[in-house]
């Protein structure tokens, strides 16, 4: 389906700029914002300090969600060596 809006100018700039931000095309922006509501300011998914990522990851549920991993550090050592072992092409 195709929908065309007259969108006000600042709520067009200021979803470009909410697009701009996350990397994504304003049309799919857009869309998203239709299909799941809109973020506001506050609540902008983007971290901008570790606290706030932890506060994103705990308010996600990803925190604890891996009981297999019973020691991190060596968790991400590992991945480090695969990933560094990992061949290009």
């Amino acid at each position: 389906m195709t929908l065309t809006l007259d969108l006000p100018n600042e709520l067009e700039r200021a979803l470009a700029a909410e697009a701009a931000e996350l990397g994504i095309p304003l049309e799919e922006y857009a869309l998203r914002v239709l299909a799941e509501g809109r973020v506001s300011a506050d609540e902008s998914p983007i971290a901008r300090t570790g606290a706030e990522l932890v506060d994103f990851w705990r308010r996600e549920g990803l925190i604890g969600d891996r009981p297999d991993i019973t020691d991190s550090v060596e968790y991400a050592r590992e991945l480090r060596r695969r990933a560094e072992r990992r061949i290009r092409e």
